[in-house]
């Protein structure tokens, strides 16, 4: 079904598109013959991932924008708008995350977090969603969850509680616009290593090797693994998929270890040296 010209067409704003997952996606989905229009806070990323889009003779454009500020959403829309003709597709994948024992969190950590994954998912989702309800414009959201946003886990609170936020919102609204021909749908992934947000999750050798032990494939996701189920999910193929969640991990949530329970254990000295580390950083 990946044929060259499967998004042709197609006009897709991907946040925190440059880098990790996000750049994963915006690179297949250019190679499927979509336009990408990259929105994250850096700017340097952002070029560096649209220039090579361009490189291989597909289009791209980018603007900076923190997703928790809804006129720099809106205004980051509009040149998307502007520059493609309109937006016809959102991928939801700006986050934050990291590992600590909730006692220790700030109020201030906790929200940073949640303003992130939940509420620049909904500003996204609402910027766009109102223009598509305006004009008539069907339109499609793919919002990137984790396996734990149904189940929840330990050391990961606020990720847990705005991505089960995201979940909810993705289900809600699939049923409220759906008459307004928008469809949303959710990839929940397992562990998918990634530059900088792998290290702040899987902070050494050993705790990497203790999470591939319990894994049933014995292994962790490959980035063109997920980018490919995006495409399909946003592609014409997926058009009577609505409100679901998609988890690709491998089968370790069916396990019973989609979360972060196998650090319960874990000594004082480990969460002391994490929350050293996170200082430097």
């Amino acid at each position: 079904m990946f044929q060259p010209d499967l998004l042709k067409g197609r006009s897709i704003l991907i946040t925190g598109g440059g880098t990790g997952l996000g750049r994963a996606m915006a690179m297949r989905l250019a190679e499927l013959g979509a336009n990408i229009f990259l929105v994250a806070r850096r700017e340097a990323p952002l070029e560096a991932v649209a220039a090579e889009i361009r490189s291989q003779g597909r289009h791209a454009a980018w603007a900076t924008a923190d997703v928790r500020d809804f006129e720099a959403v809106e205004r980051a829309v509009e040149r998307g708008w502007s520059e493609f003709g309109s937006l016809d597709s959102l991928v939801n994948n700006a986050a934050g995350n990291f590992l600590a024992r909730t006692e220790r969190l700030s109020p201030h950590a906790f929200a940073a977090v949640l303003g992130i994954v939940l509420q620049g998912s909904f500003h996204c989702t609402l910027a766009l969603g109102r223009r598509w309800i305006d004009a008539d414009h069907p339109g499609r959201v793919l919002n990137i969850l984790t396996t734990y946003a149904s189940s929840g886990s330990p050391y990961v609170v606020p990720s847990a509680s705005a991505k089960a936020g995201v979940l909810a919102m993705t289900r809600s609204l699939a049923v409220e616009w759906a008459r307004y021909r928008i469809r949303l749908n959710a990839i929940a992934p397992g562990p998918f290593p990634t530059e900088g947000a792998w290290s702040r999750l899987v902070p050494s050798a050993e705790a990497e090797q203790a999470w591939l032990a319990q894994h049933p494939m014995r292994r962790f996701g490959r980035h063109e693994e997920l980018a490919d189920l995006a495409a399909f999910l946003l592609s014409d193929h997926a058009e009577y998929i609505n409100g679901e969640c998609v988890t690709i991990d491998g089968g370790l949530s069916a396990c019973g270890s989609g979360g972060f329970s196998h650090l319960v254990g874990a000594p004082a000295e480990f969460w002391e040296a994490l929350e050293r580390e996170r200082r430097r950083s």
